[in-house]
């Protein structure tokens, strides 16, 4: 890997504009510590900074780009987060953000539902919903988490058990599959 006069090591290299400074980049993350001092106090790439750094932790564009991609998709699954990361940065692969989705769910950034038997799918933004997942088509739907309140007080008068409704997928079979019209 080709290395900066400063001894950094880079995969590319983005010339700011009027600048003339090399600023070492990984698809659009930018790798530098001038990156981290900007302006930009209330942005996803400061929050995980800021969040990495309260915990001992670096910043790397690796960690930027799995965090961005959980976010475009929604709900993904590690392998979607993969393709999407690899776009900006085909070097990425997908231990890297199986590590990476492990290391941000610790941090509170990213949840996973799962949502049958594949792979858990993940989330960046709170869930105040269920997962209402057909057995017969696939589909997704999602549900009010008020569907689970009496559920969920009778689990905790009961058995003293907190449920996350948030975290819960539901399984069965949809409308169109339980009536044969699913294709």
């Amino acid at each position: 890997m080709p290395r900066h006069s400063d001894g950094r090591s880079s995969r590319q290299l983005d010339r700011s504009p009027g600048s003339g400074a090399a600023t070492p980049t990984i698809g659009a993350v930018e790798t530098s510590r001038a990156s981290a001092t900007g302006s930009d106090s209330a942005s996803p790439a400061a929050t995980l900074r800021h969040t990495l750094h309260e915990r001992g932790l670096r910043m790397t564009p690796q960690r930027q780009l799995v965090l961005d991609a959980v976010r475009e998709l929604g709900h993904a699954t590690p392998e979607q987060v993969c393709s999407q990361v690899q776009r900006a940065a085909p070097a990425v692969n997908i231990t890297t953000v199986y590590r990476t989705l492990d290391l941000l769910e610790r941090l509170g950034l990213v949840r996973h539902t799962h949502l049958g038997h594949g792979a858990p799918n993940y989330s960046a933004e709170e869930h105040e919903h269920v997962h209402v997942v057909c057995h017969g088509c696939g589909t997704v739907t999602e549900a009010p988490t008020t569907l689970m309140s009496d559920l969920a007080d009778r689990l905790d008068s009961g058995l003293g058990f907190e449920l996350d409704v948030s975290h819960v997928a539901l399984s069965g079979l949809c409308r169109n599959c339980r009536a044969g019209t699913s294709q």
